[in-house]
């Protein structure tokens, strides 16, 4: 188990379980999608390693969406800690294609050849800048209260964009740019000293419990 000092603020962004959305090729949102026994799976293995390795947590935050709340929940249950929801972690809204297959949605909202960066992602749902903003505000709410460990359960989009924000790597038009992999109950490791405001990403896309592509 590692060590920090007082100061720091050591982050763990950890995407949720693998969800009948991811497994069955839907959009989904802020849509609920319940786990997979697949993700129910991938929890309950990256629980048991944490508890061999002895992680511990100072507070677990995670998205009131059923996959994410559901993968909360199982890790939370096994390593003992509550959990507190924050409607700030959750997924991008993406308007119109919630809940759409991906065939669907191609064919009914066919897809710009160019996106700018301030236009709402399926006609009503959040900018790239907007989820981007979030993103800020979500950074924000764990450094208004202590310093410590943190297990953020989470969703990919706005995992990346936590990452960019965290990072000082602005959002580009058409989705360009660096994009940060989070696979089903994967996490990032980030630490951030507050005295002298510097980021260490120790990990990215990490799935030591889970060996599978």
């Amino acid at each position: 188990m590692e060590n920090i000092n007082s100061d720091e603020f050591h982050i763990i962004l950890l995407r949720h379980g693998e969800s009948v959305g991811n497994a069955e090729g839907y959009h989904q949102g802020q849509s609920d999608f319940p786990l997979t026994d697949t993700g129910y799976a991938q929890a309950k293995a990256l629980a048991a390693h944490w508890i061999a390795g002895g992680v511990v947590f100072d507070k677990v935050i995670a998205s009131p969406q059923s996959r994410a709340k559901q993968t909360a929940e199982i890790i939370a249950g096994a390593l003992g800690y509550e959990i507190e929801y924050d409607r700030v972690w959750m997924e991008r809204d993406n308007g119109v294609l919630a809940g759409l297959r991906h065939d669907d949605a191609r064919e009914k909202y066919p897809q710009k050849e160019f996106t700018p960066l301030f236009e709402p992602i399926g006609l009503t749902g959040e900018s790239q800048w907007e989820l981007f903003l979030r993103a800020g505000h979500a950074i924000q709410s764990i450094f208004n209260q202590s310093p410590g460990r943190y297990l953020i359960v989470s969703h990919g989009g706005l995992l990346n964009m936590v990452l960019k924000a965290a990072l000082g790597i602005t959002p580009q038009a058409n989705f360009q740019g660096p994009r940060f992999r989070f696979q089903n109950t994967a996490f990032a490791s980030i630490t951030y000293f507050p005295e002298i405001h510097t980021w260490h990403v120790n990990s990215l896309n990490a799935r030591p419990h889970w060996d599978q592509s």
